[in-house]
């Protein structure tokens, strides 16, 4: 049958080199609730609910009546449509028993972790990595309507997208750049989970775990480096010192009672200390005046 029609309307077999492309359904879902056609039965059950309502007023009166809270919204079904004016709250609110059903959804931000995801970097370095998302519902009706579980799928999501995003990203810039990961993430997200109703407010990289030979290595290789910042620190200082101690041999040499001076000023120091042996170093004058004799 679908190649004579194929054939009627002159677009040929599908051997004859045209594809066959299958039809795609769009299903489109009215999350305002206007214009709602509920047919003939539709409007006599309603009818029926309302007389037994007002036969039973009193009873029926308690089953009608809904409170949500403020960081409630409530989304009403009748008869298996959203109901006209949308999400409902907060405060007081009425259903039909008989025809009405009800979901209520939180408002209020809400935080889950990203397991440890195991992921191999730009530069071929398995790391674990693990998150903490931020979102709120921004619209009770999409979030009802379009997603079978808004949560569970902003979790999945969260999941595939830090694997994804640090796929792309070598082990310096994951452990240097979390700030621009974590902003990359958030829009993503947020972009991701805009037709189910639901605003990524914030997306924060916890941790990210190394494997024990590379903790090793980075650590050695620091540990090196630190090393030889100090043996070039060390070496500056030597050279440093060995210049003041020469301007100062210069200067002694141009006085020859400052030697004296510098002599007795050690004296001095040593007599400090309350040493119970002091060593007199013999004048280099008196030593040279005896080779002299």
């Amino acid at each position: 049958m679908e190649m004579e029609r194929l054939t009627k309307e002159g677009e040929g077999p599908p051997s004859q080199g045209k594809s066959v492309r299958a039809s795609q359904v769009h299903f489109s879902i009215n999350t305002s609730g206007d214009d709602i056609e509920y047919g003939c039965c539709g409007w006599a059950l309603l009818t029926l609910s309302m007389i037994i309502i007002v036969l039973t007023f009193p009873v029926a009166i308690c089953m009608c009546v809904k409170v949500v809270q403020e960081y409630e919204r409530a989304v009403i079904f009748r008869l298996g449509r959203l109901a006209k004016g949308g999400a409902k709250g907060p405060g007081i609110f009425f259903v039909i028993p008989c025809t009405d059903e009800y979901r209520k959804v939180d408002l209020r931000t809400v935080s889950f972790d990203v397991p440890p995801q195991e992921i191999l970097t730009k530069d071929s370095v398995t790391i674990a990595v693990d998150a903490v998302v931020y979102y709120r519902v921004q619209d009770a009706t999409m979030s009802i309507a379009n997603v079978e579980n808004a949560d569970g799928a902003t979790r999945l999501l969260a999941q595939t997208t830090l694997r994804n995003m640090l796929g792309t990203k070598s082990l310096s810039e994951v452990l240097t750049d979390r700030e621009h990961i974590s902003s990359g993430m958030q829009s993503t997200l947020d972009e991701a989970t805009d037709p189910w109703g639901i605003k990524v407010e914030r997306v924060e990289v916890k941790d990210v775990r190394l494997p024990v030979q590379l903790q090793r290595a980075m650590a050695a290789e620091a540990e090196a480096a630190r090393e030889a910042r100090a043996k070039v620190i060390a070496a500056e200082g030597e050279m440093n010192a060995s210049r003041k101690l020469k301007e100062a041999a210069d200067v002694m040499s141009e006085s020859p009672n400052s030697m004296q001076l510098r002599y007795l000023q050690t004296l001095t120091s040593i007599s400090s200390e309350k040493n119970s042996t002091i060593i007199f170093p013999l004048p280099i004058d008196m030593i040279s005046n005896m080779l002299k004799k």
